[in-house]
């Protein structure tokens, strides 16, 4: 299958470039591309080692026996039969989960062997790196990955005019009607699909959704097999049902006790925080929202939970495809709380790379005065309000509130609308959330 190009390989090609670089440990959910990414930036070097310590337990002698990470990469050589030459060389340790002495080793070829290009990445990794007292902080570069966004499957699917378009575009210089209306469309597709890898390659080759449906459900059924993977940590059964629940319960605060009543609250609260660490479920906390940063003021006990990908979302609550092809607003989507979920997805995957993901609400529960912002983000060293409508009108009683209560001069809605300009809001279409970002540099 032919290699789309994502947004994470600039920086992967910046890291491969620099002169003082650290090791690289790719993190996110099973699937989302990162061993790809890899096999893609290895095309920039003469010499390329992938080994998978899943596979090679017999590797794992290697970063147990305390060898100096030069005598490591001359064993690895030697067994691989290939050359490991700084500079020359990209060095992948694979699943590197497997063996947590080679996590902890890559700090050491930061400091003894700092040529060399060494990137690791691993499914499940998150578990292994919370019962590691450190892997090397300062001398180890994380690099958080997720699903496509909405601009890298206009790439993908040849539609680089119109993501320059919205790109180019603001509430000052909004996009002209037809060229709006396209990404509409394109839009309504994408939250169909979603974002994994292998459903935009098919789309990308067969441009038939029902073929991508199958391999979402494909995709499903692969996550909740890997479940019995935690069993020492939680139920296979309960983790499959909390899945569920993240889903069914929407953008409303997640209710642990309808996962399931037969088990206890703490073990429902373990399970979700296992799918959290998987990166299959992704938690916006409430925070007062005074000031950045926002996770100064958070309050893990009110916390929405979303899927990390609108496409296995919809499989999950079997979502009519056709309604959400044809519907002439946002209205039928939202009922589904498709839009609310992927301006989350993109707020994460438009914010810095080498941070993991942060998403974060503001609600007032007081008698006749209950009001909820959908997101606060850090915006040009400020607190910025976001609220999400599903068509392309609706009051913004909530946002105005906030702003008010927290001296806050502008806000953004983003729905079905064009880009436009209000006296103390900046409106941005849904496909184009990503604006309010700056890429990610090194």
């Amino acid at each position: 299958m032919e290699y789309i190009e994502r947004e994470i390989d600039k920086v992967l090609i910046q890291w491969k470039n620099q002169l003082h670089h650290k090791p690289l440990l790719i993190r996110g959910a099973r699937q989302v591309g990162k061993t790809y990414a890899i096999r893609h930036l290895a095309k920039q070097f003469e010499y390329y080692v992938e080994i998978d310590l899943n596979e090679h337990y017999d590797f794992h002698v290697l970063f147990q026996q305390g060898l100096s990470p030069q005598q490591i990469a001359e064993h690895l050589s030697v067994l691989m039969n290939i050359p490991i030459v700084e500079k020359k060389t990209l060095l992948f340790l694979d699943e590197i989960q497997a063996c947590p002495e080679a996590i902890n080793m890559l700090r050491y070829f930061y400091e003894k062997y700092p040529s060399l290009h060494v990137v690791a990445a691993g499914s499940l990794l998150e578990f292994t790196l919370a019962e590691l007292p450190s892997f090397g902080v300062g001398r180890v570069q994380s690099i958080f990955m997720y699903p496509f966004c909405f601009n890298e499957f206009l790439q993908a699917t040849g539609n680089a005019s119109l993501c320059k378009a919205i790109k180019n575009a603001s509430p000052q210089y909004p996009l002209s009607q037809p060229i709006h209306e396209k990404a509409q469309q394109l839009l309504r597709q994408f939250l169909l699909l979603g974002g994994m890898p292998e459903v935009i390659a098919t789309y990308v080759e067969t441009q038939n959704i029902r073929d991508c449906q199958q391999v979402l459900d494909t995709l499903i059924v692969s996550y909740t097999d890997d479940f019995k993977k935690y069993r020492k940590r939680a139920n296979p059964i309960l983790l499959q049902k909390a899945l569920y629940a993240v889903a069914e319960q929407n953008t409303g605060k997640f209710v642990y006790s309808h996962v399931d009543r037969e088990f206890r609250i703490d073990v429902i609260k373990e399970a979700v925080n296992m799918l959290c660490m998987a990166g299959l479920i992704i938690p916006v906390t409430h925070t007062s929202g005074n000031g950045i940063p926002l996770g100064a003021e958070m309050n893990e006990k009110y916390r929405k939970m979303f899927l990390f990908d609108t496409g296995i979302m919809q499989r999950l609550l079997h979502l009519d495809v056709a309604n959400i092809l044809l519907a002439s607003d946002m209205d039928i989507i939202n009922r589904g709380v498709l839009a609310e979920v992927f301006v989350g997805l993109e707020i994460i995957k438009a914010q810095s790379c080498f941070l993991p993901a942060a998403l974060f609400y503001w609600r007032r529960e007081e008698k006749n005065a209950v009001a909820e912002v959908d997101y606060l983000i850090e915006r040009n060293n400020i607190v910025c309000p976001i609220e999400v409508k599903a068509g392309a009108k609706g009051g913004m009683k909530s946002m105005r509130m906030f702003m008010q209560l927290k001296q806050i001069a502008r806000g953004v809605r983003t729905s079905m609308e064009n880009f436009a300009q209000l006296a103390d809001v900046d409106i941005y279409p849904l496909y184009a959330i990503g604006n309010l970002f700056p890429s990610s540099t090194i």
